[in-house]
């Protein structure tokens, strides 16, 4: 019975990790649509916001979960990065220098940047990621003398992005919160003087769900922030653009850890439920006996967001649509969503 349970939790975490891979690269292309069809300066706007939202909402309870909250700022507010993204996938390193001064390092192959992504996001949009979060992480903590200093940027064909939490011996102004030193560089990595998660209260099964919701509450952050900054329209046109080249990029890989392959309505229809249960949502069959229709009764992704516009739904349309495509063609996919554009929402594959 242990062999088969085993069996059961390995295919259902390559379930979530593909769910991870798909939010992941939607999260990333819609940065890029960002920068190619708006430009630079809206696509630092975007990413400053998207980044900062994430670390009022993230970082403090953050800290709080990690056990962090005892270390002087500087090293909380490192080790922070270190474990949190590492639980999410991302390769980060962490070194110690003083109880007011600690490193962080994002070293190539950026998670973010994935693949040919990285050769296509100006320094401007890198840097606003930093101004979003890294750069308030003392005004957070209410210590307003904690700033961060930036040493490299891989976008900027530095080998990785890198820099340190410094705290001064007096309170910073808005633009000294965020400093570069492009003439310093990081001490070596020591994988041995890192810190480890306590391994009791993050066992395997709660380590693999947090790997897939990393990825996914990028795009939960994303979306009504979209929405807020280019309106509903335009946000709508973009959420949904990047969702059909995303789909119908990912399809086969992400299909192949679901055990489907190509078809037509039928087999899509049985991917995209698959694909409901491990986002975990809930989703029944539906009453339309002409065409495979599905019943989404809940959008977990998007559940207690206080700014959500029916426009944030272009997210599923588009990601659904584009991995429909990828399945086979001519696969028509519908949604008609309840009132005020939230589930549950009804579609309809064929």
């Amino acid at each position: 019975m242990s062999g088969a349970s085993d069996s059961a939790s390995q295919a259902q975490w390559l379930r979530w990790r593909s769910v991870a891979d798909l939010y992941h690269a939607y999260f990333t292309g819609l940065i890029l649509s960002v920068v190619t069809r708006r430009g630079t300066a809206d696509a630092a706007e975007f990413v400053f916001r998207v980044f900062r939202r994430q670390q009022q909402e993230r970082f403090l309870p953050g800290l709080e979960k990690l056990g962090l909250k005892h270390l002087p700022p500087a090293v909380a507010a490192a080790q922070y990065h270190y474990l949190s993204n590492w639980i999410g996938g991302v390769h980060v390193e962490y070194m110690y220098e003083t109880d007011r001064k600690a490193w962080i390092r994002y070293p190539p192959p950026r998670w973010i940047w994935r693949g040919t992504a990285i050769c296509g996001v100006p320094g401007e949009v890198s840097r606003a990621m930093l101004r979003g979060w890294h750069a308030n992480n003392g005004v957070a903590l209410g210590k307003l003398n904690l700033g961060f200093v930036c040493t490299k940027q891989s976008v900027d064909g530095q080998d990785g992005l890198e820099g340190y939490y410094c705290e001064y011996d007096h309170p910073l102004e808005l633009d000294q919160r965020l400093v570069f030193a492009r003439h310093l560089e990081a001490p070596m990595f020591d994988a041995a003087m890192a810190p480890a998660l306590p391994v009791a209260s993050w066992p395997k099964l709660r380590l693999e769900k947090a790997y897939r919701n990393y990825a996914m509450e990028y795009v939960r952050t994303t979306a009504p922030v979209m929405v807020q900054l280019f309106g509903p329209e335009d946000a709508g046109y973009l959420l949904h653009l990047t969702g059909k080249l995303i789909g119908m990029q990912y399809f086969d890989e992400i299909a192949h850890a679901f055990g489907m392959g190509n078809g037509g309505a039928k087999e899509f229809d049985e991917f995209l439920r698959a694909l409901f249960e491990a986002q975990d949502d809930v989703v029944d069959i539906g009453e339309d006996d002409t065409v495979y229709e599905l019943l989404q009764h809940t959008w977990k992704l998007m559940a207690d967001v206080a700014d959500y516009h029916p426009a944030c739904a272009k997210v599923l349309t588009g990601l659904f649509e584009g991995l429909a495509a990828g399945c086979g063609r001519n696969i028509p996919v519908t949604m008609r969503a309840a009132a005020g554009g939230g589930p549950p929402f009804v579609w309809s594959i064929g």
